[in-house]
């Protein structure tokens, strides 16, 4: 035998990827005193909806009013405080589903809405128009900053640039002292777009200019959202531009820092959860990531990162599979059944050796619960391979373990332990894994729990009254009796057997019931052997029923055999006639 020295030599892909540039050369990144990676998030940002904006501009049918309204009311309901609702001003939809919420006063108390303008003076009043009568609620302005959309798209030098943020903000400004009435509580925020492709000093310079208009106090937040629209750049790059922007700008105090990533590189989490580390007070996103392209950052994800942490999120996602058909029916879009946290299949482990730590982990767990007297909260949750409590967001357990060929003994033996109170021996375990794997060899596909007590049935447990005993094996149990002599210490038993087709009765005598009843076993021909024996309760209470197990060695083979009876004597005794009915067939 030989052993290599290293892996393969990958083979160039011959893909055009030189036209590409990376990030490094392109943007002045360089920022060694960034201090965030020794920071710990220990409470949660300021979250803000975009998905009846950015969500909704995103979905092949855009809402109607009613799925907005049901979009609106579920992020109301799970206790999201800052929802941007719209674009007014680039539709008829959009500026009447606002005034719908006006004159329906919708808005509970504490939510502030945000509604979008592009720096223009005619889309900026109808925007202000549309908000008059709104509790709270912001104007969020944006224009173009990034070098391609300067020279390609707009034609303006960074002067213009400058100049047409400034002129926007004052317009705002303008038309809110025009339209809006003294009690209502009007608030803005500004996005130089696209922030993650401006050069750093100057998305600084339009973020000064901004603010140097608007005049922010102790009673007058401004909030400044850095969007990275495109993703173009690893997370770390953009909590480095978030903390530079962080400690660069003026009146920080009065400034609520946003942070709006989007997942072109499937990194938008990790953008969002470094930015909030480097200073980001607030994260802009979807639920389930919605949005343009590859979508919006994933609110609820972030926030049970969070609740996975031991942070409270601020979001209740208690009942998650209703947040999830909500947003479905709403943007007509499925939810993959890996998403994180919410997909079908995010909490179900197939494996064997998953599942048997699973199995493993939730009977360590439910023992020291228990010496904590049943509080739950004074245990830290340390389940393998489940990174939450599914009870805790509305999930039950009955999809943790799932059966199929890549399974093992330890799912198999926590489906019949909690579905059907069988609790199998190790060895019982291993055998019947066997016999499932055969049939999921032969058949394929998944075994449901009802379908593994069928199996575990037909292998193990007497046919029923009137089915075929030549298919199910030789003997069958009617009746017993039993007289102990204390004195000898045996026990002797009279056992009334169906033998084929025939009623037999066996007469014999051991040092207990289990020894009598095999020994009487040799008066029809069968020499068998008891190697382990184990027993328990399946309920509780007058009409409980036994399960008993038995490992048999008969007729040069080790077999189990199972009984169920009120009888814990009578389990036994059934138990032995499976395991040597299995020999024999």
């Amino acid at each position: 035998m030989r052993t290599t020295g290293c892996g393969p030599t990958p083979t160039p892909s011959k893909m055009p990827f030189g036209k590409y540039r990376p990030y490094w050369q392109t943007t002045d990144f360089a920022y060694p005193e960034r201090t965030w990676p020794d920071v710990n998030v220990e409470r949660a940002p300021r979250w803000l909806s975009t998905d009846l904006r950015d969500g909704n501009q995103a979905l092949i049918e855009p809402m109607d009013p009613t799925r907005k309204r049901a979009m609106f009311d579920l992020l109301v309901d799970i206790g999201v405080k800052e929802i941007e609702i719209g674009f007014p001003a680039a539709s008829q939809a959009d500026y009447d589903f606002v005034r719908s919420l006006v004159e329906e006063e919708a808005v509970p108390e504490g939510v502030c809405l945000s509604v979008l303008t592009q720096a223009r003076p005619d889309l900026i009043e109808r925007t202000v128009l549309a908000i008059k009568g709104l509790p709270w609620a912001n104007v969020h302005i944006y224009n173009a900053t990034s070098p391609t959309f300067r020279r390609v798209v707009f034609h303006n030098d960074k002067a213009a640039t400058v100049e047409l943020a400034r002129a926007g903000v004052t317009e705002v400004i303008s038309q809110a002292e025009k339209h809006l009435g003294d009690d209502q509580v009007f608030g803005l925020e500004y996005s130089p777009e696209i922030f993650t492709d401006t050069e750093r000093d100057f998305a600084l310079e339009v973020c000064e200019n901004v603010i140097d208009v608007w005049q922010p106090d102790a009673g007058r937040e401004i909030i400044l959202n850095l969007p990275a629209t495109v993703e173009r750049y690893t997370p770390n790059s953009y909590a480095d531009l978030m903390e530079w922007m962080s400690v660069h700008l003026s009146h920080r105090e009065s400034v609520c820092l946003s942070a709006h990533p989007h997942n072109d590189r499937g990194t938008g989490i990790a953008a969002a959860e470094l930015a909030m580390k480097a200073g980001a007070d607030r994260v802009e996103g979807c639920l389930l990531g919605q949005g343009e392209r590859t979508g919006n950052v994933d609110l609820i994800v972030l926030a049970m990162n969070l609740y996975s942490q031991g942070v409270d999120p601020m979001l209740r996602l208690g009942d998650i599979d209703r947040v999830k058909e909500v947003v479905e029916t709403c943007t007509r879009m499925d939810t993959p059944v890996r998403h994180p946290y919410v997909g079908d299949l995010v909490y179900t482990s197939f494996s064997g050796s998953h599942q048997d730590a699973i199995k493993k982990g939730f009977a360590e767990r439910q023992r020291l619960v228990e010496q904590a007297g049943g509080d739950e909260e004074a245990v830290a949750w340390d389940v393998p391979y489940l990174a939450i409590d599914p009870h805790d967001i509305g999930r039950s357990y009955e999809a943790v373990v799932r059966v199929n060929s890549q399974s093992g003994k330890g799912g198999i033996a926590y489906l019949m332990h909690r579905d059907h109170q069988f609790d199998l021996p190790r060895r019982l375990q291993a055998e019947f894994s066997r016999i499932v794997q055969r049939h999921t060899d032969t058949y394929g596909g998944e075994v449901d729990s009802q379908a593994l007590m069928k199996i575990f049935t037909d292998e193990y447990l007497p046919a029923p009254e009137g089915a075929d005993l030549e298919a199910w094996g030789r003997f069958r149990l009617r009746d017993t009796e039993a007289q102990t002599d204390s004195q000898a210490g045996r026990v002797s038993v009279a056992v009334d057997l169906i033998d084929g087709e025939e009623n037999v009765t066996l007469r014999a005598s051991g040092n207990g019931p289990i020894d009598a009843f095999v020994n009487s076993l040799t008066q029809v021909g069968i020499d068998a052997h008891v190697l382990h024996y184990a027993e328990h309760a399946m309920e509780s209470g007058r009409d409980a029923r036994a399960a008993a197990y038995v490992e048999v060695e008969v007729a040069d083979q080790v077999l189990w055999g199972v009984g169920v009876d009120p009888s814990i004597t009578r389990a036994t005794y059934k138990a032995v006639i499976s395991a040597v009915n299995r020999a024999l067939r």
